[in-house]
Order: structure tokens, then C-alpha cells, then sequence
């Protein structure tokens, strides 16, 4: 049983560390961030990812910009909004074709075999698809907290996490900067990219996007929000497909790089990670998703059970997830992944629950 430290407030004090160092940000002089040892280790040092050889080929950039070109009409989330974001349209995510990065830091709150000794090396991206009334990062996904960055740039701070010593390279909220991020790698590898990249996302995927990630992905960290379509409409901007897509994305997902199994040195470099925020009265419907999960999926499927849930944004607005879930909740969550047979389930603390 894998069990982790609260997350809740490493991930509140970096993101705001994100909000203010925006104010001073340049994107053009990339600082290095010190104060990080790097190790080195066998098993980095064996690791190559294997959109290497797609970058080799051509395909890597081949793939890009057939993401890119679907921004004219745009398709790359469930949306299908169809907004002309290469002419300036901003589509529902709010996004247009250019670039938006509210920060970028190696980050200690994510799963432990993300993070080992040097950090995950995230990157939030701004706006979203899904726009989730109880959005914890807000201030980035539906605020549009970020500043304007080109590709160059984009692959300048892959290059630079891999420099100050993270484990990957962790792109938060990538679905509708597919494109963006495959021109970037394609960018990063001549000057010596070779980290995993992670693809955090809320799990409301098109397969035929993943299909053009296959081989670039190394790590999938989807979320898997709700078991009930009207719970997703309710609480996701009328987003009621969630649950159909994210399962169909989430097999597609594990198709691609399997059980999420650690190296040697504790460190993941490929491999799926499930997340299940539990919410309260059992809005999730967590029950029916760790069902599905180890009705579908290998029974060591990697689960992170996640605890942290905060009546934030807009959530006050709505009275039954108005409020932090109780310790019982979160228990009886266990519970049920245990009583399904998941066997690898990441346990967080049980402190800032009622």
C-alpha cells in the first residue's frame, strides 16, 4: 500500500508562488531555479523515451502539425467548439492559437514516484476544457492567469526542468495545447530532451488525440471525476460525456504504457496513474468508478484516492459540495477500492479532514 503526505497546501503555496512571479516573469531570459541537487542514477541514465525515435523519423513533428491544423475548425477536446483559434477565436477552453504558461517549478506535492528527490517538473498551462465549478486552480483554468509564450520558449523550459534536476517533465492541463506540446519536444530533443513526459489531465480526452500521443507519452495522470453523466453536466459546464469518454480514454491510456511499475530507484518513468478526487455526498459516485477500475484494468492499476477536496471557486453555490468531505467519506472510499480488489492504492493523510 503506497500512502503519501497532504498535497492540499504544497499545491496552493506553489501555485501561488506561480501567481506572483508572474509579475516579474520574462520568458525571453529563463531563469535556472537553484536550491535543487541532481542525482544522478542508473536507471535515468538507461531511460530513453520514445518519442526519440519519433523525433528521428519526422513523425514527432508530423504529428504536431496535424494537431495544430485542427485549430481551424477546432476538435482537440470532447467540446468540438469549432472555433477558427489559428485566425484568433477563442474557443470554450478560452483559448486561442497561441500559448498561454502560468508557471513552471519542480513540484513535491504530486504522487511519490513523480516526485523522488528532484521534483516533478510542472508546467501549468493556462484555461480549460472541462471548467469545473470547484476548480482548486481557478485562477489558471477559468481566470486565464498566464502570460503569452511561443514554441521556442515552451521547449526552453522543458530543457530547463531537465537542467535543475526533475524526474519529467509534468504538463498540467494539455488537452487543448496538444499541438503545442509536440512542436515544443520536437524542439527540445537536438538539445538533448530526454525526460518522461507526464500528460496530467481531467481524463475527458478524444481517443484520436491520444492515438497521435501514442509513443510521445510516457506517463498518463488522468483524472477519473464522476461515475454519472448528470453529476458532469451539473458540475463541468454540461460536460455529460465525462464518464463515457474517460473511460474509453483511460483504456486507450493504458493500451499505450501499461501499469504504472517504479523503477529501481523508486522514480516512474512510464506507466498509467489514475486520480479520484472524492467529493462529498458521494457526488463522485467513487463506488461505481473503483468498480469499473478493477472491472477493466489490471487489479494493480495505480490509483491515487485523493482527499483534498475544497469548496472553492464556485462551488459555495451548490450546497451539497459545499464543504470539505468527512473522514468518514473518505474512509468508506477506501473501502470500496479495497472491497473491488485494486491492490496498488495511493492512501493519502487523514489531518485536514472533519
Amino acid at each position: 500500500m503506497i500512502k503519501t503526505e497532504n498535497s492540499h497546501n504544497s499545491r496552493r503555496n506553489f501555485l501561488k508562488r506561480c501567481f506572483y512571479s508572474l509579475l516579474f516573469f520574462n520568458f525571453s531570459t529563463i531563469p535556472n531555479i537553484v536550491g535543487y541537487k541532481i542525482t544522478k542514477d542508473k536507471d535515468s541514465k538507461n531511460f530513453i523515451p520514445s518519442y526519440i525515435k519519433l523525433y528521428e523519423n519526422g513523425e514527432l513533428k508530423r504529428r504536431g502539425e496535424r494537431l495544430w491544423a485542427r485549430m481551424e475548425a477546432c476538435n482537440l477536446c470532447p467540446r468540438e467548439c469549432g472555433a477558427n483559434r489559428l485566425k484568433g477565436q477563442r474557443g470554450f477552453c478560452n483559448s486561442n492559437a497561441n500559448l498561454e504558461i502560468s508557471g513552471y517549478h519542480p513540484h513535491f506535492g504530486e504522487e511519490k514516484p513523480l516526485v523522488g528527490y528532484g521534483g516533478s517538473g510542472a508546467i501549468f498551462l493556462t484555461n480549460c476544457s472541462l471548467r469545473c465549478v470547484f476548480c482548486i486552480n481557478w485562477e489558471i483554468s477559468q481566470e486565464g492567469i498566464g502570460q503569452r509564450a511561443d514554441i521556442e520558449t515552451f521547449a526552453r523550459i522543458m530543457l530547463d526542468i531537465q537542467k535543475i534536476g526533475c524526474h519529467n517533465i509534468n504538463i498540467v492541463t494539455p488537452t487543448h495545447y496538444s499541438p503545442h506540446i509536440l512542436l515544443a519536444i520536437d524542439k527540445a530533443v537536438p538539445s538533448g530532451l530526454k525526460l518522461p513526459i507526464v500528460y496530467n489531465t481531467c481524463g475527458w480526452e478524444r481517443i484520436d488525440v491520444l492515438k497521435e500521443l501514442d509513443g510521445v507519452v510516457d506517463i498518463y495522470l488522468p483524472d477519473f471525476k464522476y461515475a454519472d453523466p448528470k453529476m458532469a453536466e451539473k458540475y463541468s459546464s454540461g460536460a455529460s460525456t465525462y464518464p463515457q469518454l474517460t473511460k474509453i480514454a483511460i483504456l486507450e491510456m493504458h493500451r499505450q504504457v501499461g501499469v504504472a511499475i517504479p523503477a529501481r530507484d523508486g522514480i516512474l518513468y512510464r506507466g498509467l496513474i489514475i486520480r479520484h478526487l472524492v467529493m462529498p455526498n458521494r457526488v463522485a459516485g467513487t463506488k461505481e468508478i473503483m468498480s469499473w477500475i478493477a472491472s477493466n484494468l489490471p487489479k494493480d492499476t495505480y490509483v491515487n484516492i485523493m482527499s483534498q477536496y475544497t469548496p472553492v471557486y464556485k462551488a459555495k453555490n451548490y450546497p451539497e459540495i459545499a464543504r470539505k468531505i468527512t473522514r468518514q467519506e473518505y474512509s468508506e472510499a477506501v473501502e470500496w477500492a479495497k472491497k473491488a480488489g485494486l491492490t496498488r492504492l495511493d492512501i493519502q493523510g487523514y489531518s485536514f479532514l472533519n
